[in-house]
């Protein structure tokens, strides 16, 4: 499983959604829209953070920790 946070360098949630994945053990890696802007465009993100899984936004937001265990269970 590919899990990705893809989010602007500036974003205030993305800590948060990192550590929330990590406590729940899910392997996640980081990319910044200001850096992958082609990718930010073919899934059409526009606002910072988003959860992509195995290659589709799952989250256009940062979830909640029972939002995100709910969806990996």
């Amino acid at each position: 499983m590919d899990v990705i946070i893809i989010a602007t360098r500036s974003c205030s949630h993305c800590q948060n959604m990192t550590k929330e994945l990590q406590d729940i053990g899910i392997e996640h890696r980081i990319l910044f829209a200001e850096e992958e802007p082609e990718l930010c465009q073919s899934l059409s993100i526009r606002h910072s953070p988003n959860l992509v899984v195995d290659g589709e936004v799952v989250f256009r937001r940062q979830p909640s920790e029972q939002e995100l265990r709910e969806y990996f269970n």
